[in-house]
């Protein structure tokens, strides 16, 4: 079974334009509190995990 992070990544949130690039679909946020609340709902949505990479962005990986 050929696995990448592809794969994994479902959704990318965040504040920062610049700071992301790639194939998962990316959501930009106004603030950190929209930005949250985002993740929090694509997440409960897809049943993944999201991870705070504390530089303004949040991934959400299925694991």
């Amino acid at each position: 079974m050929d696995v990448s992070i592809n794969d994994s990544v479902l959704a990318v949130v965040t504040v920062g334009k610049e700071k992301v690039a790639g194939q998962a679909p990316i959501f930009y946020a106004r603030d950190e509190a929209e930005m949250e609340r985002i993740a929090i709902y694509i997440s409960r949505i897809t049943g993944g995990i999201v991870h705070d990479l504390e530089n303004g962005v949040y991934i959400i990986v299925k694991h």
